[in-house]
């Protein structure tokens, strides 16, 4: 049955092109990254273009499309009364909140995976010379991940309370913008779930671009906290939801 909901999800996402979206942040990472030429004295080319490339990347435009897949998920509950005949029929309401969750950070994986690859296409035009940081790359693919699912997770709690397609989005447009400066707030940033992707994507070792920089561990509790939270918060609304 549990299949049966996400088949049903996945229909309704195919319906349209918004999995376009997956390739914006990627490919203005790629773009950023074409006509940045790598400054002198940095001793590594892909921790350089990493780092300029995760700012195009996770510092506006991750979040922003993390709200537009929870909100276009819960579209079609909203018009006509989906909630009530998806919710009447004898499926469980744990799946279909879990079909929703796992289906947008499907997504995300993918539009990491499209960075990633746009990383390792900007190292074949520059000629990077440096050996592959595996475990820099993996840290950072999967970092931004990791630190996305709290935001999915209270997006699509928001997404399914309010009924206006609009509205979620107009609130994560809000909460985003101000990213640039809480990122420099060693205090507030780690607390910010829509800065988190961005810290954690970013490479920790020491070097000349400013205070960005967040430590693993001053964020990964805040990230498994905030996600518990929301990601139970979701469940419980879903649950208790009237028909």
């Amino acid at each position: 049955m549990f299949w049966h909901v996400i088949q049903s999800d996945i229909l309704k996402m195919r319906k349209t092109n918004i999995w376009l979206l997956l390739f914006i942040s990627p490919s203005l990472a790629f773009s950023t990254g074409l006509v940045t030429e790598k400054e002198q004295g940095i001793p590594n080319d892909w921790v350089f273009y990493l780092l300029i490339m995760t700012i195009a990347h996770s510092i506006l435009f991750l979040p922003l499309i993390i709200g537009v897949f929870t909100s276009f998920v819960c579209r079609y509950e909203h018009q006509n009364g989906g909630w009530k005949q998806l919710l009447s029929l004898p499926v469980s309401r744990t799946h279909v909140y879990l079909s929703k969750f796992l289906i947008v950070t499907f997504l995300i994986t993918i539009n990491q995976l499209l960075f990633i690859v746009s990383l390792f296409i900007i190292s074949l035009i520059k000629g990077f010379a440096d050996p592959i940081p595996v475990d820099i790359i993996l840290k950072t693919a999967l970092g931004g991940l990791m630190a996305s699912l709290p935001l999915i997770a209270f997006m699509l709690l928001i997404s399914m309370a309010w009924s206006s397609f609009a509205a979620p989005l107009a609130l994560n447009v809000i909460f985003t913008l101000p990213n640039i400066m809480v990122a420099n707030s060693e205090k507030y940033a780690p607390f910010y779930p829509w800065v988190q992707p961005f810290l954690t994507m970013m490479p920790k070792d020491e070097g000349p671009w400013g205070g960005f920089f967040v430590s693993i561990e001053s964020i990964i509790f805040p990230i498994i906290g905030g996600f518990i939270l929301f990601f139970i918060s979701g469940l419980l609304y879903i649950k208790k939801k009237a028909v």
